[in-house]
């Protein structure tokens, strides 16, 4: 399975989002640090969840991160995240 789709399966499996776009920048990051031949290592990911509510954004990023462990682990080397709460602007 591709590493794009298995962050959507686990951040689908953790958080129930309302919405979520994982989009790989790899390319855009070649010859940087963490890159490595044949990319799947830089991420933008936007989800939309009520787990969300109420919650800072280091909170938001901490639950992200914690339901990626194993990508993380797996060669996951920058994400850029934007995390809401539905209704959220």
């Amino acid at each position: 399975m591709r590493m794009q789709d298995r962050i959507r399966a686990r951040l689908a499996e953790a958080l129930a989002p309302a919405e979520i776009a994982v989009v790989d920048e790899s390319a855009n990051h070649a010859g940087h640090s963490g890159a490595r031949e044949g990319g799947e290592t830089h991420y933008r990911v936007e989800v939309v969840s009520p787990a969300f509510a109420g919650k800072s954004r280091v909170q938001r990023h901490r639950l992200v991160y914690q339901a990626l462990a194993a990508e993380i682990a797996d060669g996951v080397h920058a994400l850029a995240l934007n995390t809401r709460a539905p209704g959220e602007a």
